[in-house]
């Protein structure tokens, strides 16, 4: 009996220039990994019937073969490209697919092998059974084309046709993600356990669980799955006979919504599940780095998100054994329901984003707060998401000083008798304003914010209000839903900021 993980398949996108590991089980004692084009054979010695060999460094090539042997049984992987993985993790903005996305149907015409970009999509299975195995098996990378990529992740496909352009090698990109998952969904018990912020997310779960079997909590969940089938057919009909309804109306004639229905084994948004059934299926394939494009889902813990995504990027690096791995986060951007109040907690999400990118080594941020939709969570524009991933990629990951990668970051403030002048990183050749200067506000002493006036001069910016005589905190655009107004002249936005996290404060 041979087999090798589910990951490795024809089409496939091996790292250049790292240790490649190939994995897998066997009843033999040796199994040889062989690249024959490039010379390469390695043996792997199988213990308790797994094995895991390590191919040396390649360099990128279009097309080569891996044989993988154990006694008289051979698998055959062809059209093989030696180039840059990437993994797309995160919820729904990162799992929405390119068929659905601005200008999707034009891109998906135009796509053929040439493009230099291939995807693999980790199964989504929220419990690991019979049936998991089976589904699994039938997984495989894709090479690009208009019908075998209509399911790919629209921000991973623009991330890898640029990367593969600007670089001139084959990217390929693994697609691990879920729409609605929080981050505590892609950690593992032990990790979420080991503080006391997180470790909620695991007692709430087990508190929801409580005297009940797994034959009880998988009958719930099918009970629940099938509800949600039937609401989800009863929603698309009333949306479509009514226009712009409230979400308490579409309950009030569908039904109450239950997503995401009841807690257990077999639902995917339980903590640590999704850890065990997409994440670990495809580690430790060998790649340079992540992508990721999550937070929506945790903003009802905003102040714990910090922790939460510190402690995602430390595990995911650990258990691919390279605690240099790159970790590109996607800032959240501007949003909010109609319906719904400004909470301000995509505020501190965005905070917390932008705080793992300033205090975390090998990260980058793509600012994306232009990109938001009103009343829309899901945007569909995500060619500026995808390409301002990759030119975090590009300068950060792959060394290219010659990329303008960042807009303007706050850097520092200058108190005035009543203004503050503002100072800003990346802001060299002055600040772009795009329609009316507004998202400013300052506070004095009481920390009670009030708008403020705000006159752009070159690089800086100097803030003054009537009402606050002597200003102490600056904040700009701290809202869930606002329109961006400055930009850098590379057209990407000034990110959200305030400027003093500990002692502004956030009046909510």
């Amino acid at each position: 009996m041979l087999k090798v993980a589910a990951v490795f398949s024809n089409d496939m996108v091996l790292q250049r220039d790292k240790n490649v590991s190939v994995w897998g089980e066997s009843d033999c004692d040796k199994v040889s990994v062989s690249v024959n084009e490039l010379g390469i054979c390695v043996d792997a010695v199988c213990e308790n019937g797994s094995w895991k060999a390590t191919l040396p460094p390649m360099k990128a090539q279009n097309s080569v073969t891996v044989v993988v042997k154990a006694g008289n049984e051979q698998k055959t992987f062809t059209n093989v490209a030696v180039g840059e993985v990437w993994l797309c993790g995160g919820q729904s903005n990162m799992e929405l697919e390119i068929r659905n996305a601005k200008d999707g149907k034009e891109i998906l015409s135009s796509l053929t092998p040439d493009c230099n970009v291939r995807f693999y999509y980790t199964q989504k299975q929220g419990m690991i059974c019979d049936e998991f195995y089976k589904i699994e098996e039938n997984t495989c990378w894709q090479t690009a084309s208009e019908e075998n990529s209509q399911a790919w992740s629209a921000v991973g496909l623009h991330f890898g046709m640029m990367l593969a352009k600007e670089l001139g090698v084959t990217v390929g990109l693994i697609g691990c993600n879920w729409g609605g998952t929080s981050a505590s969904a892609w950690l593992d018990r032990e990790a979420m356990l080991s503080d006391k912020d997180t470790a909620v997310y695991v007692t709430e779960y087990e508190e929801k669980i409580a005297g009940k079997t797994l034959e009880e909590c998988i009958r719930e969940y099918d009970e629940y799955c099938e509800y949600d089938r039937l609401w989800n057919e009863k929603s698309a009909k009333y949306y479509a006979e009514h226009e712009n309804p409230s979400w308490d109306e579409v309950q009030e004639a569908c039904g109450k919504n239950l997503w995401p229905g009841p807690m257990g084994p077999k639902n995917p948004f339980r903590p640590c599940g999704l850890y065990e059934t997409m994440l670990m299926r495809v580690c430790p394939y060998t790649l340079r780095g992540f992508t990721y494009y999550q937070g929506e889902s945790d903003d009802h813990r905003p102040d714990t998100y910090y922790k939460l995504l510190r402690m995602l990027i430390t595990r995911w690096r650990e258990e691919w054994g390279d605690d240099e791995l790159s970790f590109l986060i996607v800032q959240l951007p501007m949003f909010k329901f109609e319906y719904d109040p400004d909470y301000k907690h995509w505020v501190k999400i965005r905070e917390a984003q932008m705080r793992a990118f300033r205090t975390i080594k090998n990260t980058g941020i793509a600012v994306i707060s232009d990109c938001g939709e009103f009343n829309n969570i899901h945007p569909v524009d995500k060619k500026p998401v995808g390409e301002r991933l990759a030119l975090q990629a590009l300068y950060s990951t792959y060394g290219r000083s010659d990329v303008s990668a960042f807009g303007p970051l706050f850097k520092d403030v200058l108190y005035k008798e009543n203004e503050l002048e503002l100072c800003f990183d990346n802001a060299e050749n002055g600040l772009v304003v795009k329609g009316e200067l507004t998202g400013f506000e300052i506070a004095g002493q009481d920390k009670v914010f009030c708008t403020a006036q705000a006159k752009v001069e070159g690089s800086r910016i100097i803030l003054s209000c009537d009402k606050v005589t002597k200003p102490l905190y600056a904040r700009y655009d701290c809202f869930n839903w606002c329109v961006p107004c400055i930009f850098g002249t590379n057209g990407i936005p000034l990110a959200p900021f305030r400027t003093s996290v500990n002692d502004g404060g956030l009046v909510l």
